[in-house]
């Protein structure tokens, strides 16, 4: 297991719950020292283009350092799918997050759909035909959902009162499927003690251990995650490390 990470992610770079100060050392807080870091490069612009338009990227250029940093994120969950791709599991741990991010427009703290363009690159390049998105995250990610709706990519976001359904849901998902990778949008905003108030350390760890054991069984091993929601920096870093712990 690698975790993809640049020292840029740590920076303010807008007033969101996101772009937070501490939210990223909360984090690395549990990591570090146990998993290996590497370093990702931006996303090029001809990989933000295959999801999104001309307009709206122009319309984050206004913002140099926005652009910046919404570039390395992507590029986060580019060497993410890469990785997987080699049989590496990975977890990019970066900001923005991404998954409410449309073809033409963006909202929910999200600039650039980092999962999107990291997939779309592998189907352009024809590493993959067929993915899995898992959204674990409390909001469904309406950017990644129109972004693929159609393909052969599919996206799935599970919804339910109880940890024990949730887990469920997931579990009943994975078995039904054939896909060439697995991937991620791994918030946790669901989280006891954060905006939904669900999803125990342990409940990250199994929905962890689901993800490596279906991706070991049907996709070579394929598996990444991305970073998206998650608040509160007292559980927050517990909650990562617990699901990575799971999926390593």
């Amino acid at each position: 297991m690698k975790i993809i990470f640049h020292p840029k992610f740590k920076e303010v770079y807008a007033l969101d719950p996101a772009a937070k100060a501490g939210r990223m050392e909360a984090i690395l807080k549990e990591l570090e020292g146990t998993y290996e870091f590497v370093e990702p490069e931006p996303a090029k612009e001809e990989d933000l283009r295959r999801v999104h338009s001309q307009n709206h990227i122009n319309s984050i250029k206004r913002n140099s350092n926005l652009y910046e940093i919404a570039c390395l994120s992507a590029g986060g969950a580019i060497l993410a799918s890469e990785l997987a791709m080699k049989g590496e599991p990975s977890f990019a741990l970066i900001r923005p997050p991404g998954h409410h991010a449309n073809y033409d427009y963006s909202w929910g703290f999200c600039f650039f759909n980092n999962i999107a363009v990291a997939l779309a690159k592998l189907q352009a390049e024809n590493k993959i035909k067929k993915a899995l998105i898992l959204d674990i995250d409390l909001h469904f990610g309406d950017g990644t959902a129109n972004i693929f709706m159609g393909s052969e990519i599919k996206y799935f976001h599970p919804e339910a009162r109880t940890p024990e359904v949730f887990i469920e849901l997931i579990r009943s998902k994975l078995e039904e499927g054939n896909y060439e990778i697995l991937a991620v949008s791994a918030g946790f905003d669901r989280g006891v003690e954060d905006w939904g108030d669900l999803l125990s350390p342990e409940d990250y760890y199994t929905i962890g251990k689901l993800v490596k054991t279906f991706a070991e069984k049907v996709c070579q091993g394929r598996r990444f995650a991305v970073l998206e929601g998650g608040y509160n920096h007292k559980v927050l870093g517990k909650n990562v490390k617990a699901f990575v712990d799971g999926m390593s």
